[in-house]
């Protein structure tokens, strides 16, 4: 409100002055509808409740942004399994999705999801296998079987583990290609599975020593000429959690049957816990980085080099970032993330990060099934 004293003010002033600040206000108004995020804005679009937290899966549809969770061990006697829908503009929860059939005294997770091309909905779950989801009726199948318990190779002869160690399989992400195959990582294995379209029994298709990490294959994508299946190695070097020296990010053909020396390295990393990865339109691959005191985005460029990375602000190691696990493309130029906060298990941590990169998705592959 204007002072009194303006009150004095002629008629021919006061209306110059009017003028003079709806023209300045039309101006800030209309820079401000021309300006846009910053290259590298992160914001909280969404907060996961606990439990389930630890959120993993992503994944987006129209104006909805799936996430799955929680992707972690010791859960045996909490609720179901779940994935949660969000409004990719304002981050309201639209639906949730409690995953039917788990034996909830024993250890159950959701990890990574995928649709396809009529709009149903794909969950990686522990227990169950890949778990189909019609998103507008709820109803819920067993798409195909879990992942087989594989004996070493040095204890038995094929179908085996080429691991040093015997630990049963860890179901991590999916993507499909034009044909329908479903791949499958693998993490504790060295393996990465596939399975036919239709469904059913998992196929082993590729494995390798190389793979045999404290955490091994992890996020996986189809590359956008379709040529390529492109996969991380979260952990090399000894210890699970806490000593994550490594990590890469490979190629594989896709071919029906890939060979050892198909394997290569497309970017090596030193201790920053590479986990999901997305292409974007550009051709650039952004690849979640985990590690607790490393967290962000690392951007590589089409031939495997570093453009830059993005991570917390100086004295703020673990915020906004905490351990992000996956991404998926919005239609606003933000990747969105799920925070998985598996070191640091804050509840208030486990969210959908919102962060402005100025690029849109390289559209996935969402094959018809049946």
């Amino acid at each position: 409100m204007n002072p009194p004293t303006k009150l004095k003010l002629s008629t021919l002033v006061v209306c110059l002055l009017l003028l003079v600040a709806c023209a300045a206000g039309q101006t800030v108004a209309a820079q401000g509808a021309n300006n846009s995020r910053a290259f590298g804005d992160v914001q909280v679009l969404a907060t996961v409740p606990f439990p389930p937290g630890f959120p993993e899966g992503i994944t987006v549809n129209g104006n909805r942004v799936y996430v799955a969770g929680p992707a972690r061990f010791g859960t045996a006697g909490e609720p179901p399994s779940k994935v949660f829908a969000y409004d990719t503009s304002t981050g309201e929860t639209v639906r949730e999705y409690a995953i039917q059939g788990e034996n909830l005294a024993q250890d159950h997770a959701n990890s990574c999801i995928a649709f396809d091309g009529a709009g149903q909905l794909y969950v990686v779950n522990t227990q169950l296998g890949i778990v189909r989801i019609d998103i507008g009726s709820g109803q819920q199948t067993v798409y195909a079987a879990p992942l087989p318990d594989l004996p070493t190779c040095a204890a038995a002869s094929a179908p085996c583990s080429p691991t040093f160690l015997d630990l049963p399989p860890l179901p991590n992400d999916i993507a499909f290609d034009e044909a329908g195959n479903l791949y499958e990582t693998d993490s504790f294995q060295a393996t990465i599975w596939r399975i036919a379209p239709g469904g059913g029994q998992p196929q082993i298709w590729f494995q390798s020593s190389q793979l045999d990490t404290p955490f091994g294959p992890n996020g996986l994508r189809i590359s956008p000429d379709r040529t390529k299946l492109f996969f991380t190695i979260t952990a090399e070097g000894i210890g699970m959690f806490g000593n994550f020296l490594g990590g890469k990010v490979y190629t594989l053909p896709l071919v029906a049957a890939p060979s050892a020396g198909d394997l290569q390295v497309f970017h090596q990393y030193d201790g920053d816990a590479p986990d999901g990865i997305a292409f974007g339109r550009s051709g650039k691959l952004y690849v979640v980085l985990a590690a607790p005191f490393a967290s962000g985005v690392s951007i590589l460029r089409m031939d495997g080099t570093e453009e830059t990375r993005l991570t917390n602000p100086v004295g703020s190691p673990i915020f906004p970032y905490d351990s992000p696990a996956n991404a998926a493309f919005n239609k606003h130029g933000s990747l969105l993330l799920t925070n998985h906060a598996f070191a640091t298990m804050i509840p208030s941590h486990f969210t959908v990060l919102d962060v402005f990169v100025d690029d849109k998705e390289s559209e996935l592959v969402r094959p018809d099934l049946p």
